[in-house]
């Protein structure tokens, strides 16, 4: 695998809004990962950890199902930094697995020094938070998810 063909895997990482792609070859494993400060981390076959076995005394769960048909995408209205919580010692207004109502605040862009609520435009399930507290984001950047 060159370098050519991990930039092509990059690009489908970001093309797909993924927050990481692992790919094998023979030998090779490479794993791509991307979070808010677009950092990727790539893994050789001799540092990848062994996978944990599952403990099967343990009672099963049912596993949640997303129906991902039914996504809504929360998108920054403005470019400024995002706040989890209205303060840095408050908890966040919404963590991943949190239900919400529609026009419930979940989080704060902070734009020109003025703190801008941004609100559920749906209700539903938080499934994913795609920036990190503090990040400078970009209009129509993906925020969170939900279903």
């Amino acid at each position: 695998m060159n370098i050519k063909d991990i930039k092509a895997l990059a690009a489908v990482l970001r093309q797909a809004d993924l927050t990481a792609l692992e790919y094998s070859e023979g030998e090779m494993h490479i794993k791509l990962e991307r979070c808010a400060a677009n950092v990727m981390t790539i893994s050789h076959p001799g540092a990848l950890p062994q996978p944990e076995q599952p403990d099967v005394t343990a009672p099963a769960q049912a596993a949640e199902t997303n129906d991902f048909n039914n996504l809504c995408e929360v998108k920054a209205p403005m470019v400024g930094v995002f706040y989890a919580a209205p303060a840095p010692d408050a908890s966040p207004f919404v963590r991943v697995g949190d239900t919400v109502e529609k026009g419930q605040v979940v989080c704060i862009i902070e734009a020109m020094k003025l703190m801008n609520d941004i609100i559920a435009p749906v209700t539903g399930r938080i499934v994913d938070i795609c920036t990190q507290d503090g990040a400078v984001i970009e209009f129509g950047q993906t925020i969170m998810k939900i279903v």
